[in-house]
């Protein structure tokens, strides 16, 4: 067998093993970790829910009724603002969490027997639970504004779906190098600052600069920001987008299988460095 067919089945089989055959052993362990990260706390999860919910409201109270944005194309500012906050606020708990879910979980690390390749989707997924919470509540804060879910609301999921593949691939690569180059952690902080204006959430690019949407477009996370608006506001269908969504997926397989390569040649030192 060649390297490029061993490549390609050792890529596949790690996919299966880990999505299909693993499932029920990361949905537990996703759920406990949701859990025990704010044990001990009087209120318990209710932390969990509670930031996210003060900074839209915040936004809400600052840009629609303290300043009075109004509209952005046809639909008031703030749902278009919030609409790229929700897959945001995934994407950067995502990516901060499974960058160090070895780290946290180095006493499995260590064992032999245990399946290590799940860790990153176990935080990956921990993560997920506060997002669906908070895609209904904003398509229930839009209900507020007068625009009710339809048939375009339907393809949140795919999006969803989007960002969850594209933030495990980037974790499977932050979670292994940042065991052996620890400033890792301050380099992630400083990009999702940056990046929550760089991708753009809070400005709209095309009325801007207009020219550099196209270059933006190669940012898999402005995809699914975009998906999330196109969604819930603009009402326009995933297929209506062909070379966007082509580009998207070619960016985030190549994405997806160098971080599971280099996962999968990093491991075996992980335990001696940890």
């Amino acid at each position: 067998m060649g390297k490029k067919e061993k490549f390609k089945k050792g890529v596949l089989y790690g996919i299966v093993d880990n999505f299909i055959f693993n499932r029920k052993l990361v949905i537990n362990l996703a759920k406990n970790d949701f859990k025990t990260r704010y044990a001990g706390s009087y209120f318990g999860i209710v932390w969990a829910f509670v930031q996210p919910i003060i900074m839209l409201l915040v936004y809400w109270f600052a840009l629609d009724i303290g300043l009075r944005s109004g509209k952005t194309m046809n639909y008031p500012f703030i749902l278009w603002l919030m609409a790229g906050l929700v897959p945001w606020f995934f994407f950067s708990e995502a990516l901060a969490s499974g960058t160090n879910s070895l780290m946290e979980y180095s006493y499995l690390v260590k064992k032999v027997v245990f399946k290590i390749d799940i860790l990153p989707i176990v935080k990956v997924t921990s993560a997920i639970f506060i997002h669906l919470f908070f895609v209904t509540f904003i398509v229930l804060f839009q209900c507020f504004y007068g625009y009710y879910p339809d048939l375009y609301t339907i393809q949140l999921i795919y999006y969803i779906i989007c960002m969850y593949v594209f933030v495990l691939g980037l974790v499977y690569f932050t979670s292994a190098a940042v065991i052996f180059f620890r400033d890792l952690n301050q380099i992630i902080a400083i990009i999702l600052q940056v990046g929550i204006w760089a991708t753009p959430i809070m400005w709209n690019i095309r009325d801007v600069m207009p020219k550099l949407d196209t270059i933006m477009k190669l940012n898999p996370v402005y995809y699914v920001v975009n998906g999330f608006r196109d969604s819930l506001l603009v009402k326009v269908w995933l297929w209506q987008r062909p070379k966007w969504t082509l580009v998207f997926w070619i960016t985030v397989i190549i994405i997806y299988v160098f971080g599971y390569k280099v996962f999968q040649r990093l491991k075996v030192h992980f335990a001696d460095v940890l």
